[in-house]
Order: C-alpha cells, then structure tokens, then sequence
C-alpha cells in the first residue's frame, strides 16, 4: 500500500519543499539520515513526531522521483 499520502506540499513551509504530513520536516530530512546511517528506530526516537509511515513515505516518494522514462534512440 502507498504511503505517498503522507507527503504534502505547502509554499508557506520549507519553501515548498516535500514535507512529512504538513510538519516542517522534509522528505531530504529523512533521506540524508538515512543516507548518514541512521536507522529507522533511531530516526523515530529523535524525531518524536514521525511515525514509521513516514520514512516509508519518504523512501517512497525518492524512489518515484528517480524513475524516468527510457528512451531508445534509433
């Protein structure tokens, strides 16, 4: 099941930039600790707020923006 409703957009907060449910943490917030090593546990115990969902969503929402088409050339 797709957890993408969990990301909101708003151009009052973090200048537009994906968010985590409307709080002011954003999707690169929680790519970049993951990326830094942290673990989802440790991520949750730091980030009371954030619920598991949410790293999925984040997760998620990097992987969508990733893809592209593939364009042959003849």
């Amino acid at each position: 099941m797709s957890e993408l409703h969990r990301i909101t957009f708003d151009p009052e907060r973090c200048g537009g930039r994906p968010c985590v449910r409307d709080l002011r943490v954003r999707v690169r917030d929680v790519l970049d600790l993951l990326a830094a090593g942290a673990g989802r546990e440790e991520i949750l115990r730091d980030m009371p707020l954030l619920e598991s969902e949410d790293i999925t969503a984040a997760l998620e929402y990097a992987a969508r923006q990733t893809d592209h088409p593939v364009l042959r050339v003849a």
